[in-house]
Protein backbone atom coordinates (compact mmCIF):
# COMPACT_ATOMS: atom_id res chain seq x y z
CA UNK A 1 0.00 0.00 0.00
CA UNK A 2 1.54 3.67 -1.20
CA UNK A 3 2.25 5.79 2.00
CA UNK A 4 3.19 9.05 3.04
CA UNK A 5 5.38 10.10 5.91
CA UNK A 6 4.43 13.32 8.13
CA UNK A 7 6.60 16.37 8.25
CA UNK A 8 4.44 19.43 9.05
CA UNK A 9 0.49 20.21 10.75
CA UNK A 10 -1.16 22.76 11.58
CA UNK A 11 -4.69 22.10 12.54
CA UNK A 12 -6.26 20.33 9.60
CA UNK A 13 -3.67 20.86 7.29
CA UNK A 14 -0.84 18.00 6.98
CA UNK A 15 2.54 18.03 4.22
CA UNK A 16 3.46 14.75 4.18
CA UNK A 17 6.26 13.10 2.15
CA UNK A 18 5.03 10.40 -0.56
CA UNK A 19 6.28 7.31 -1.05
CA UNK A 20 4.10 6.94 -4.18
CA UNK A 21 1.68 8.45 -6.66
CA UNK A 22 -1.02 9.85 -4.86
CA UNK A 23 -3.81 11.75 -6.78
CA UNK A 24 -5.68 14.74 -5.96
CA UNK A 25 -9.18 14.71 -4.01
CA UNK A 26 -8.09 11.26 -3.44
CA UNK A 27 -9.04 9.96 0.46
CA UNK A 28 -6.03 8.62 3.08
CA UNK A 29 -5.70 7.75 6.41
CA UNK A 30 -3.72 9.64 8.57
CA UNK A 31 -2.20 8.22 11.51
CA UNK A 32 -2.82 5.17 14.26
CA UNK A 33 -6.39 6.45 14.58
CA UNK A 34 -6.82 6.27 10.42
CA UNK A 35 -7.78 9.84 10.45
CA UNK A 36 -9.70 10.33 7.29
CA UNK A 37 -8.49 13.12 4.83
CA UNK A 38 -8.46 14.39 1.11
CA UNK A 39 -5.53 15.05 -0.97
CA UNK A 40 -5.54 18.80 -1.72
CA UNK A 41 -2.90 19.37 -3.49
CA UNK A 42 0.03 17.74 -4.90
CA UNK A 43 3.81 18.49 -5.51
CA UNK A 44 6.66 16.56 -6.87
CA UNK A 45 7.85 15.35 -3.34
CA UNK A 46 5.15 17.16 -1.17
CA UNK A 47 1.18 16.10 -0.66
CA UNK A 48 -1.49 18.30 1.25
CA UNK A 49 -3.79 17.10 2.89
CA UNK A 50 -7.31 18.18 4.67
CA UNK A 51 -8.34 16.06 7.68
CA UNK A 52 -11.34 16.05 8.66
CA UNK A 53 -11.19 14.76 12.01
CA UNK A 54 -9.71 16.07 15.13
CA UNK A 55 -6.02 16.02 14.99
CA UNK A 56 -4.99 16.60 18.17
CA UNK A 57 -2.28 14.40 19.12
CA UNK A 58 -0.85 13.97 15.57
CA UNK A 59 2.95 14.62 15.08
CA UNK A 60 5.75 14.70 12.43
CA UNK A 61 6.15 11.18 11.48
CA UNK A 62 2.66 9.61 11.38
CA UNK A 63 2.16 7.81 8.15
CA UNK A 64 -0.61 8.56 5.67
CA UNK A 65 -1.72 5.69 3.66
CA UNK A 66 -3.80 6.39 1.04
CA UNK A 67 -7.01 4.65 -0.80
CA UNK A 68 -6.85 4.96 -4.06
CA UNK A 69 -10.47 6.38 -4.11
CA UNK A 70 -12.04 9.63 -3.97
CA UNK A 71 -13.81 10.81 -0.88
CA UNK A 72 -17.01 9.24 -0.99
CA UNK A 73 -20.12 8.89 1.67
CA UNK A 74 -22.45 5.40 0.99
CA UNK A 75 -25.74 5.91 -0.40
CA UNK A 76 -28.34 3.53 0.24
CA UNK A 77 -32.38 2.92 1.38
CA UNK A 78 -31.37 2.89 4.92
CA UNK A 79 -30.57 6.72 5.03
CA UNK A 80 -33.89 8.46 5.36
CA UNK A 81 -34.79 8.82 9.10
CA UNK A 82 -31.56 8.91 10.36
CA UNK A 83 -28.85 11.53 11.75
CA UNK A 84 -25.75 11.89 10.22
CA UNK A 85 -22.20 13.97 11.27
CA UNK A 86 -20.36 16.18 7.94
CA UNK A 87 -18.88 12.81 6.84
CA UNK A 88 -22.08 11.03 6.60
CA UNK A 89 -21.46 8.60 9.79
CA UNK A 90 -24.40 7.93 12.06
CA UNK A 91 -24.01 9.91 14.77
CA UNK A 92 -27.72 8.57 16.95
CA UNK A 93 -26.18 5.25 17.31
CA UNK A 94 -23.18 6.75 19.14
CA UNK A 95 -23.45 6.89 22.65
CA UNK A 96 -20.94 9.87 22.94
CA UNK A 97 -21.94 13.34 21.50
CA UNK A 98 -19.29 13.74 20.00
CA UNK A 99 -17.49 11.56 17.14
CA UNK A 100 -14.35 9.60 17.71
CA UNK A 101 -11.34 10.33 15.64
CA UNK A 102 -11.30 7.50 13.45
CA UNK A 103 -14.93 6.46 13.92
CA UNK A 104 -16.00 4.83 10.40
CA UNK A 105 -19.80 4.14 11.11
CA UNK A 106 -22.25 1.43 12.41
CA UNK A 107 -21.87 -1.63 11.49
CA UNK A 108 -23.92 -2.69 8.37
CA UNK A 109 -27.51 -2.44 8.51
CA UNK A 110 -29.85 -5.82 7.64
CA UNK A 111 -32.85 -5.26 5.75
CA UNK A 112 -35.66 -6.85 3.76
CA UNK A 113 -34.46 -6.93 0.02
CA UNK A 114 -37.26 -8.08 -2.77
CA UNK A 115 -35.62 -8.29 -6.38
CA UNK A 116 -37.60 -6.33 -9.45
CA UNK A 117 -35.45 -8.01 -11.61
CA UNK A 118 -34.48 -11.71 -12.97
CA UNK A 119 -31.27 -13.42 -14.45
CA UNK A 120 -30.96 -12.67 -18.08
CA UNK A 121 -32.62 -9.11 -18.19
CA UNK A 122 -30.11 -5.98 -19.02
CA UNK A 123 -29.97 -3.06 -16.62
CA UNK A 124 -29.08 0.18 -17.83
CA UNK A 125 -27.19 2.50 -15.19
CA UNK A 126 -29.70 4.24 -12.98
CA UNK A 127 -31.88 1.45 -13.35
CA UNK A 128 -33.74 -0.13 -10.46
CA UNK A 129 -33.02 -3.88 -9.50
CA UNK A 130 -34.73 -3.93 -5.73
CA UNK A 131 -36.78 -2.63 -3.50
CA UNK A 132 -36.09 -2.45 0.37
CA UNK A 133 -38.90 -3.63 2.75
CA UNK A 134 -42.09 -2.81 3.20
CA UNK A 135 -41.42 0.31 4.77
CA UNK A 136 -43.86 3.39 3.70
CA UNK A 137 -40.88 5.84 3.23
CA UNK A 138 -40.20 7.32 0.15
CA UNK A 139 -37.01 6.35 -1.54
CA UNK A 140 -36.50 2.96 -0.71
CA UNK A 141 -35.13 1.12 -3.82
CA UNK A 142 -31.75 -0.03 -4.75
CA UNK A 143 -30.22 1.81 -8.05
CA UNK A 144 -27.72 0.45 -10.65
CA UNK A 145 -24.75 2.97 -10.21
CA UNK A 146 -23.75 5.23 -12.91
CA UNK A 147 -20.92 3.97 -14.86
CA UNK A 148 -22.56 -0.05 -14.26
CA UNK A 149 -24.44 -1.95 -16.82
CA UNK A 150 -24.66 -4.26 -18.37
CA UNK A 151 -26.92 -8.38 -18.18
CA UNK A 152 -27.69 -9.92 -14.96
CA UNK A 153 -26.15 -13.08 -14.23
CA UNK A 154 -27.23 -13.43 -10.36
CA UNK A 155 -29.62 -11.74 -8.15
CA UNK A 156 -30.32 -13.13 -4.29
CA UNK A 157 -33.65 -14.00 -3.50
CA UNK A 158 -36.03 -12.33 -1.37
CA UNK A 159 -34.46 -12.05 2.00
CA UNK A 160 -33.00 -9.94 4.55
CA UNK A 161 -28.99 -9.30 3.79
CA UNK A 162 -26.72 -6.35 4.86
CA UNK A 163 -27.02 -3.24 3.03
CA UNK A 164 -23.33 -3.81 1.63
CA UNK A 165 -23.48 -7.17 0.55
CA UNK A 166 -23.38 -8.19 -2.70
CA UNK A 167 -27.03 -9.45 -3.92
CA UNK A 168 -26.73 -9.11 -7.49
CA UNK A 169 -24.19 -9.61 -10.30
CA UNK A 170 -24.20 -8.01 -13.49
CA UNK A 171 -22.02 -8.76 -16.49
CA UNK A 172 -20.87 -5.44 -18.72
CA UNK A 173 -20.42 -6.45 -22.84
CA UNK A 174 -16.82 -6.23 -21.97
CA UNK A 175 -17.58 -9.09 -19.93
CA UNK A 176 -16.36 -7.91 -16.66
CA UNK A 177 -18.70 -9.02 -13.67
CA UNK A 178 -19.85 -5.81 -11.22
CA UNK A 179 -21.07 -6.76 -7.62
CA UNK A 180 -24.07 -5.07 -6.59
CA UNK A 181 -25.25 -4.07 -3.39
CA UNK A 182 -28.47 -2.49 -1.72
CA UNK A 183 -25.60 0.60 -1.08
CA UNK A 184 -23.08 2.04 -3.08
CA UNK A 185 -20.11 4.67 -2.80
CA UNK A 186 -20.38 7.70 -4.74
CA UNK A 187 -17.66 10.78 -4.30
CA UNK A 188 -19.24 13.82 -3.10
CA UNK A 189 -17.33 16.59 -4.37
CA UNK A 190 -18.41 14.59 -8.03
CA UNK A 191 -21.93 15.40 -9.63
CA UNK A 192 -23.99 12.24 -10.27
CA UNK A 193 -24.63 12.41 -14.19
CA UNK A 194 -28.67 12.85 -15.28
CA UNK A 195 -30.15 12.02 -18.76
CA UNK A 196 -30.84 15.38 -19.38
CA UNK A 197 -31.67 18.91 -17.10
CA UNK A 198 -35.11 20.28 -17.95
CA UNK A 199 -36.62 23.56 -17.70
CA UNK A 200 -37.85 24.95 -13.92
CA UNK A 201 -41.26 25.95 -14.56
CA UNK A 202 -43.77 24.47 -11.43
CA UNK A 203 -42.66 26.11 -8.06
CA UNK A 204 -41.44 24.45 -5.08
CA UNK A 205 -44.28 25.41 -2.79
CA UNK A 206 -43.40 26.91 0.68
CA UNK A 207 -46.74 27.58 2.27
CA UNK A 208 -45.52 30.64 2.66
CA UNK A 209 -47.96 33.40 1.04
CA UNK A 210 -44.74 36.16 0.57
CA UNK A 211 -42.66 32.92 -0.39
CA UNK A 212 -45.13 31.46 -2.71
CA UNK A 213 -47.06 34.64 -3.83
CA UNK A 214 -44.09 37.32 -4.73
CA UNK A 215 -40.97 35.74 -4.41
CA UNK A 216 -41.13 31.69 -5.52
CA UNK A 217 -38.67 29.92 -6.30
CA UNK A 218 -38.82 26.81 -9.01
CA UNK A 219 -38.71 23.01 -8.30
CA UNK A 220 -34.91 22.54 -9.16
CA UNK A 221 -34.40 25.91 -8.83
CA UNK A 222 -32.05 27.82 -5.97
CA UNK A 223 -32.76 30.46 -3.20
CA UNK A 224 -30.38 32.39 -0.46
CA UNK A 225 -31.75 33.98 2.51
CA UNK A 226 -29.57 36.56 3.99
CA UNK A 227 -29.69 37.98 7.33
CA UNK A 228 -28.29 40.08 10.58
CA UNK A 229 -28.11 37.85 13.69
CA UNK A 230 -31.46 37.01 15.12
CA UNK A 231 -34.01 37.76 11.93
CA UNK A 232 -35.28 34.47 12.03
CA UNK A 233 -33.09 32.20 9.33
CA UNK A 234 -32.76 29.08 10.91
CA UNK A 235 -36.47 29.55 11.71
CA UNK A 236 -37.46 29.63 8.30
CA UNK A 237 -35.41 27.04 7.21
CA UNK A 238 -36.91 24.65 9.48
CA UNK A 239 -40.48 26.06 8.63
CA UNK A 240 -39.56 25.34 5.07
CA UNK A 241 -38.55 21.79 5.64
CA UNK A 242 -41.88 21.17 7.60
CA UNK A 243 -43.95 22.78 4.64
CA UNK A 244 -42.78 22.78 1.36
CA UNK A 245 -44.08 19.68 -1.07
CA UNK A 246 -41.01 18.45 -1.62
CA UNK A 247 -40.81 14.69 -1.51
CA UNK A 248 -37.48 14.35 0.44
CA UNK A 249 -35.68 16.88 2.95
CA UNK A 250 -32.26 17.02 3.74
CA UNK A 251 -30.97 19.40 6.12
CA UNK A 252 -27.48 20.36 6.61
CA UNK A 253 -26.66 22.16 9.86
CA UNK A 254 -23.15 23.92 9.06
CA UNK A 255 -21.15 25.17 11.57
CA UNK A 256 -24.08 26.40 13.25
CA UNK A 257 -24.34 26.53 17.41
CA UNK A 258 -24.60 23.65 18.65
CA UNK A 259 -27.95 24.22 21.09
CA UNK A 260 -29.71 25.32 18.24
CA UNK A 261 -29.34 21.96 16.37
CA UNK A 262 -30.14 20.62 19.46
CA UNK A 263 -33.56 22.54 19.23
CA UNK A 264 -34.16 21.24 15.28
CA UNK A 265 -33.42 16.80 16.26
CA UNK A 266 -35.67 17.45 19.40
CA UNK A 267 -38.40 19.20 17.08
CA UNK A 268 -37.82 17.09 13.96
CA UNK A 269 -37.82 13.83 16.01
CA UNK A 270 -41.73 14.42 16.84
CA UNK A 271 -43.15 15.99 13.99
CA UNK A 272 -46.13 14.73 11.76
CA UNK A 273 -45.79 15.14 8.30
CA UNK A 274 -49.57 16.42 6.97
CA UNK A 275 -49.43 15.09 4.40
CA UNK A 276 -49.17 10.98 5.24
CA UNK A 277 -49.67 11.63 9.42
CA UNK A 278 -46.42 10.18 9.92
CA UNK A 279 -43.38 11.21 11.59
CA UNK A 280 -41.92 13.82 9.34
CA UNK A 281 -38.31 12.13 9.83
CA UNK A 282 -39.46 9.41 7.77
CA UNK A 283 -38.77 11.42 4.84
CA UNK A 284 -35.54 13.63 5.82
CA UNK A 285 -32.33 13.22 6.21
CA UNK A 286 -30.18 15.48 8.86
CA UNK A 287 -26.33 16.21 8.81
CA UNK A 288 -25.39 17.78 11.48
CA UNK A 289 -22.17 19.73 11.54
CA UNK A 290 -22.19 21.54 14.67
CA UNK A 291 -19.31 24.73 15.33
CA UNK A 292 -17.69 22.50 17.96
CA UNK A 293 -16.77 20.03 15.28
CA UNK A 294 -13.63 19.88 13.37
CA UNK A 295 -13.67 23.14 10.82
CA UNK A 296 -12.34 20.85 7.52
CA UNK A 297 -15.72 18.39 8.36
CA UNK A 298 -17.65 21.51 7.87
CA UNK A 299 -16.57 21.84 4.56
CA UNK A 300 -17.23 18.57 3.42
CA UNK A 301 -20.81 18.46 5.09
CA UNK A 302 -21.77 20.67 2.17
CA UNK A 303 -21.08 18.65 -0.70
CA UNK A 304 -22.18 15.20 1.62
CA UNK A 305 -25.67 16.87 1.71
CA UNK A 306 -26.05 17.77 -2.04
CA UNK A 307 -25.13 14.21 -3.15
CA UNK A 308 -27.53 12.63 -0.83
CA UNK A 309 -30.04 14.88 -2.40
CA UNK A 310 -29.09 13.26 -5.96
CA UNK A 311 -29.28 10.11 -4.54
CA UNK A 312 -33.03 10.49 -3.64
CA UNK A 313 -33.42 12.64 -6.95
CA UNK A 314 -32.31 9.72 -9.44
CA UNK A 315 -35.11 7.96 -7.52
CA UNK A 316 -37.64 9.96 -9.49
CA UNK A 317 -37.97 12.05 -6.49
CA UNK A 318 -38.25 16.09 -5.58
CA UNK A 319 -36.00 16.66 -3.27
CA UNK A 320 -35.01 20.43 -1.16
CA UNK A 321 -32.04 20.87 0.57
CA UNK A 322 -31.39 23.36 3.55
CA UNK A 323 -27.90 24.53 4.08
CA UNK A 324 -27.48 26.32 7.10
CA UNK A 325 -25.51 28.40 6.81
CA UNK A 326 -23.19 28.76 3.72
CA UNK A 327 -21.50 31.36 5.51
CA UNK A 328 -19.91 29.26 8.44
CA UNK A 329 -18.81 26.85 5.72
CA UNK A 330 -17.05 29.80 3.58
CA UNK A 331 -15.44 30.27 7.47
CA UNK A 332 -14.51 26.97 7.08
CA UNK A 333 -12.65 27.75 3.75
CA UNK A 334 -10.67 30.88 4.94
CA UNK A 335 -9.81 29.30 7.80
CA UNK A 336 -8.30 26.23 5.67
CA UNK A 337 -7.24 28.67 3.06
CA UNK A 338 -5.15 30.42 5.78
CA UNK A 339 -3.26 27.48 7.19
CA UNK A 340 -2.06 26.35 3.22
CA UNK A 341 -0.62 30.03 3.20
CA UNK A 342 -2.79 31.42 0.40
CA UNK A 343 -2.90 34.81 -0.83
CA UNK A 344 -6.48 35.96 0.73
CA UNK A 345 -8.79 37.56 -0.82
CA UNK A 346 -11.43 40.08 -0.41
CA UNK A 347 -12.68 40.31 3.31
CA UNK A 348 -9.71 37.17 3.57
CA UNK A 349 -11.76 34.72 1.56
CA UNK A 350 -10.01 32.82 -0.75
CA UNK A 351 -9.89 33.48 -3.94
CA UNK A 352 -11.86 30.59 -5.44
CA UNK A 353 -15.15 31.29 -2.88
CA UNK A 354 -16.70 32.11 -6.09
CA UNK A 355 -16.15 29.23 -7.96
CA UNK A 356 -16.89 27.04 -4.84
CA UNK A 357 -20.25 28.67 -4.22
CA UNK A 358 -20.83 27.81 -8.10
CA UNK A 359 -20.03 23.90 -8.16
CA UNK A 360 -22.59 23.99 -5.28
CA UNK A 361 -25.86 25.73 -6.49
CA UNK A 362 -25.10 24.42 -10.16
CA UNK A 363 -25.90 20.69 -8.61
CA UNK A 364 -29.42 22.22 -7.94
CA UNK A 365 -31.94 20.59 -11.52
CA UNK A 366 -35.32 19.62 -12.36
CA UNK A 367 -33.39 16.52 -13.94
CA UNK A 368 -34.73 13.50 -16.34
CA UNK A 369 -33.01 10.51 -14.58
CA UNK A 370 -30.81 7.46 -16.18
CA UNK A 371 -33.29 5.28 -15.23
CA UNK A 372 -36.00 8.09 -17.20
CA UNK A 373 -38.09 9.35 -14.16
CA UNK A 374 -38.04 13.05 -13.51
CA UNK A 375 -36.77 14.00 -10.60
CA UNK A 376 -35.07 17.44 -8.80
CA UNK A 377 -32.80 19.01 -6.16
CA UNK A 378 -33.96 22.53 -5.24
CA UNK A 379 -31.45 24.49 -2.72
CA UNK A 380 -32.50 26.86 -0.40
CA UNK A 381 -28.77 28.14 1.25
CA UNK A 382 -28.93 30.68 4.34
CA UNK A 383 -26.29 33.31 4.39
CA UNK A 384 -24.90 35.11 8.05
CA UNK A 385 -23.36 38.06 7.10
CA UNK A 386 -21.35 40.06 10.12
CA UNK A 387 -23.37 43.26 11.04
CA UNK A 388 -26.14 42.27 8.71
CA UNK A 389 -24.36 43.70 5.42
CA UNK A 390 -25.21 42.48 1.97
CA UNK A 391 -22.60 43.81 0.43
CA UNK A 392 -19.94 41.10 1.75
CA UNK A 393 -18.31 38.45 -0.28
CA UNK A 394 -20.47 35.68 0.52
CA UNK A 395 -23.64 37.58 -0.01
CA UNK A 396 -22.82 39.14 -3.62
CA UNK A 397 -21.26 36.38 -4.81
CA UNK A 398 -24.50 33.78 -4.39
CA UNK A 399 -26.15 36.33 -5.65
CA UNK A 400 -24.85 35.10 -9.07
CA UNK A 401 -26.37 31.86 -8.66
CA UNK A 402 -28.93 31.88 -7.35
CA UNK A 403 -32.38 32.86 -8.81
CA UNK A 404 -34.28 33.86 -5.80
CA UNK A 405 -33.19 35.91 -2.29
CA UNK A 406 -35.34 36.35 0.73
CA UNK A 407 -33.58 39.03 2.26
CA UNK A 408 -34.54 39.09 5.97
CA UNK A 409 -34.98 42.93 7.40
CA UNK A 410 -33.60 43.45 11.54
CA UNK A 411 -36.19 45.81 11.96
CA UNK A 412 -39.03 43.31 10.75
CA UNK A 413 -38.02 41.17 12.71
CA UNK A 414 -37.87 43.30 15.83
CA UNK A 415 -41.22 44.07 15.74
CA UNK A 416 -41.97 40.56 15.43
CA UNK A 417 -43.36 40.59 12.01
CA UNK A 418 -42.84 36.69 10.48
CA UNK A 419 -41.65 35.98 8.11
CA UNK A 420 -39.29 38.88 8.32
CA UNK A 421 -38.50 39.09 4.89
CA UNK A 422 -37.71 42.25 3.35
CA UNK A 423 -40.25 42.90 -0.15
CA UNK A 424 -38.25 45.47 -1.43
CA UNK A 425 -34.54 43.61 -0.90
CA UNK A 426 -36.00 40.58 -2.20
CA UNK A 427 -36.47 39.30 -5.61
CA UNK A 428 -37.06 35.79 -7.89
CA UNK A 429 -36.08 35.34 -11.70
CA UNK A 430 -38.53 32.58 -11.62
CA UNK A 431 -41.82 34.51 -10.93
CA UNK A 432 -42.34 35.14 -14.81
CA UNK A 433 -41.32 31.38 -15.71
CA UNK A 434 -43.84 29.89 -13.00
CA UNK A 435 -47.10 32.08 -13.77
CA UNK A 436 -48.52 29.44 -16.46
CA UNK A 437 -48.54 26.92 -13.54
CA UNK A 438 -50.69 29.81 -11.22
CA UNK A 439 -52.76 30.39 -14.16
CA UNK A 440 -53.21 26.26 -13.75
CA UNK A 441 -54.48 26.58 -10.36
CA UNK A 442 -57.44 29.16 -11.25
CA UNK A 443 -55.29 32.51 -10.38
CA UNK A 444 -55.25 34.11 -13.83
CA UNK A 445 -54.61 37.52 -12.54
CA UNK A 446 -51.61 36.53 -10.53
CA UNK A 447 -48.92 38.20 -12.04
CA UNK A 448 -50.87 40.99 -12.55
CA UNK A 449 -51.74 41.03 -8.61
CA UNK A 450 -48.06 40.39 -7.91
CA UNK A 451 -46.94 43.12 -9.39
CA UNK A 452 -49.62 45.53 -8.15
CA UNK A 453 -48.87 44.48 -4.71
CA UNK A 454 -45.20 45.05 -4.87
CA UNK A 455 -45.90 48.28 -6.29
CA UNK A 456 -47.91 49.69 -3.20
CA UNK A 457 -45.30 48.31 -1.12
CA UNK A 458 -42.39 50.22 -2.99
CA UNK A 459 -44.85 53.28 -2.94
CA UNK A 460 -45.61 52.95 0.77
CA UNK A 461 -41.80 53.01 1.49
CA UNK A 462 -41.28 56.38 -0.53
CA UNK A 463 -44.41 57.47 1.30
CA UNK A 464 -43.07 56.90 4.49
CA UNK A 465 -40.36 58.51 4.11
CA UNK A 466 -41.99 61.62 3.38
CA UNK A 467 -44.80 61.32 6.14
CA UNK A 468 -41.99 61.36 8.36
CA UNK A 469 -41.02 64.76 7.12
CA UNK A 470 -44.59 66.67 6.59
CA UNK A 471 -46.73 64.13 8.96
CA UNK A 472 -48.87 61.74 7.90
CA UNK A 473 -52.46 63.95 8.11
CA UNK A 474 -50.56 66.41 5.33
CA UNK A 475 -50.58 63.60 2.41
CA UNK A 476 -53.29 63.88 -0.39
CA UNK A 477 -56.35 61.15 0.28
CA UNK A 478 -54.73 59.29 -2.44
CA UNK A 479 -51.48 58.97 -0.93
CA UNK A 480 -53.33 58.12 2.21
CA UNK A 481 -54.98 55.58 0.54
CA UNK A 482 -51.69 53.86 -0.45
CA UNK A 483 -50.43 54.16 2.97
CA UNK A 484 -53.69 52.27 4.37
CA UNK A 485 -53.38 49.85 1.73
CA UNK A 486 -50.18 48.30 1.78
CA UNK A 487 -50.46 48.30 5.86
CA UNK A 488 -53.54 45.91 5.11
CA UNK A 489 -51.32 43.90 2.55
CA UNK A 490 -48.39 43.63 5.67
CA UNK A 491 -50.96 42.78 7.89
CA UNK A 492 -53.24 40.52 5.81
CA UNK A 493 -51.25 38.63 3.36
CA UNK A 494 -47.97 39.13 4.25
CA UNK A 495 -47.25 38.45 8.25
CA UNK A 496 -48.18 34.68 8.70
CA UNK A 497 -47.83 33.36 12.25
CA UNK A 498 -45.84 30.14 12.58
CA UNK A 499 -47.49 29.53 15.49
CA UNK A 500 -51.06 29.41 14.10
CA UNK A 501 -52.60 25.82 13.13
CA UNK A 502 -54.49 27.64 10.60
CA UNK A 503 -52.24 30.07 9.27
CA UNK A 504 -48.61 28.26 9.69
CA UNK A 505 -49.37 26.99 6.37
CA UNK A 506 -51.24 28.27 3.08
CA UNK A 507 -52.21 26.13 0.26
CA UNK A 508 -52.09 27.67 -3.51
CA UNK A 509 -56.15 28.15 -3.36
CA UNK A 510 -56.26 29.60 0.15
CA UNK A 511 -53.76 32.03 -1.24
CA UNK A 512 -55.31 32.82 -4.50
CA UNK A 513 -58.63 33.47 -3.07
CA UNK A 514 -56.49 35.85 -0.62
CA UNK A 515 -54.93 37.58 -3.44
CA UNK A 516 -58.17 37.98 -5.16
CA UNK A 517 -60.17 39.21 -2.21
CA UNK A 518 -57.66 42.31 -1.29
CA UNK A 519 -56.84 43.12 -5.33
CA UNK A 520 -61.03 43.49 -5.05
CA UNK A 521 -60.53 45.81 -1.90
CA UNK A 522 -57.98 47.47 -3.51
CA UNK A 523 -60.37 48.43 -6.48
CA UNK A 524 -63.06 49.71 -4.66
CA UNK A 525 -60.90 51.61 -2.15
CA UNK A 526 -59.81 53.61 -5.31
CA UNK A 527 -63.19 53.84 -6.37
CA UNK A 528 -64.50 55.26 -3.08
CA UNK A 529 -61.16 57.67 -2.42
CA UNK A 530 -62.15 59.12 -6.16
CA UNK A 531 -65.97 59.67 -5.20
CA UNK A 532 -64.56 61.87 -1.68
CA UNK A 533 -64.65 59.24 1.11
CA UNK A 534 -62.19 59.68 3.59
CA UNK A 535 -59.41 56.96 3.48
CA UNK A 536 -59.48 56.92 7.59
CA UNK A 537 -63.31 55.81 7.15
CA UNK A 538 -62.36 52.46 5.10
CA UNK A 539 -60.41 51.25 8.82
CA UNK A 540 -63.77 51.75 10.49
CA UNK A 541 -65.59 49.05 8.11
CA UNK A 542 -66.01 45.75 9.26
CA UNK A 543 -64.20 44.28 6.65
CA UNK A 544 -61.44 45.76 7.06
CA UNK A 545 -60.83 44.16 10.13
CA UNK A 546 -62.06 40.95 8.90
CA UNK A 547 -59.65 41.17 5.94
CA UNK A 548 -56.96 41.58 8.06
CA UNK A 549 -57.54 38.39 10.48
CA UNK A 550 -58.63 36.65 7.46
CA UNK A 551 -55.53 34.33 7.24
CA UNK A 552 -56.35 33.09 11.16
CA UNK A 553 -59.92 32.89 10.54
CA UNK A 554 -60.43 30.96 7.43
CA UNK A 555 -58.78 27.56 7.29
CA UNK A 556 -57.92 25.28 4.52
CA UNK A 557 -61.06 23.46 2.80
CA UNK A 558 -63.48 26.76 3.64
CA UNK A 559 -63.62 28.30 0.14
CA UNK A 560 -67.63 29.19 1.35
CA UNK A 561 -66.41 31.58 3.73
CA UNK A 562 -63.82 33.97 1.54
CA UNK A 563 -67.23 34.09 -0.65
CA UNK A 564 -69.16 35.28 2.01
CA UNK A 565 -66.30 37.66 2.72
CA UNK A 566 -66.32 39.23 -0.46
CA UNK A 567 -70.29 39.48 -0.39
CA UNK A 568 -69.56 41.47 2.53
CA UNK A 569 -66.99 43.48 1.03
CA UNK A 570 -69.19 44.41 -2.25
CA UNK A 571 -71.85 45.37 0.55
CA UNK A 572 -69.91 47.54 2.67
CA UNK A 573 -69.00 49.43 -0.22
CA UNK A 574 -71.95 49.88 -2.56
CA UNK A 575 -73.00 53.27 -0.43
CA UNK A 576 -69.45 54.60 -1.22
CA UNK A 577 -68.68 53.91 -4.55
CA UNK A 578 -72.35 53.72 -6.01
CA UNK A 579 -71.54 58.16 -5.69
CA UNK A 580 -70.28 60.60 -4.63
CA UNK A 581 -69.84 60.87 -1.22
CA UNK A 582 -70.82 63.33 0.96
CA UNK A 583 -67.87 63.97 3.39
CA UNK A 584 -66.97 66.76 5.87
CA UNK A 585 -64.01 69.22 4.32
CA UNK A 586 -61.45 68.13 6.15
CA UNK A 587 -59.55 71.42 7.51
CA UNK A 588 -55.98 72.37 5.74
CA UNK A 589 -52.97 71.33 7.70
CA UNK A 590 -50.38 74.17 9.27
CA UNK A 591 -48.03 74.74 7.19
CA UNK A 592 -44.80 72.68 8.83
CA UNK A 593 -41.96 74.77 10.79
CA UNK A 594 -38.82 74.76 9.90
CA UNK A 595 -37.86 73.08 13.27
CA UNK A 596 -40.73 70.49 12.32
CA UNK A 597 -39.51 69.38 9.05
CA UNK A 598 -35.79 69.10 10.54
CA UNK A 599 -37.55 67.01 13.56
Amino acid sequence: MKRAIATWLSGPVVRARPEGAFRLREAVHIGEQALLGEVIRVATDEIVVQVYEDTTGLRPGAEVHGTDRLLAARLGPDLLGKIFDGLLRPMREIADPYVAPGYRGAASSSLAFFPTTRVGEVLAAGATFATVGHDPRPGQRCLVPPGVAGEVVEIAVAGDYLDDATVCRVRDPAGRVHELAMSHPWPVRLPRPVTARLPADDPLLTGQRILDALFPVARGGTAAIPGGFGTGKTVVLETLAKGCDADIIVYVGCGERGNEMASLLGEFLTLTDPRTDRPLMERTVIIANTSNMPVAAREASIYTGVTVAEYFRDQGLHVALMADSTSRWAEALREVSGRLGELPGEAGFPAYLSSRLAEFYERAAQVRTLGGEIGSVTLIGAISPPAGDFTEPVVSHTQRYVRALWSLDTQRAHARFYPAIHPLQSYSDAAPHLARWWHGQGNGRWEELRRRFLVLLEEQARLERMARIIGKESLPPGQRLTLLCADLLNEGFLRQSAYSPIDRFCSPARQTAMMRLLGRFLDLAQEAVANGTAPERLTALDVYRRLQRMGEEIGEGEAERFTALQEAVERAFAPLVGSAAEETAEPAAPPATRAEVAT
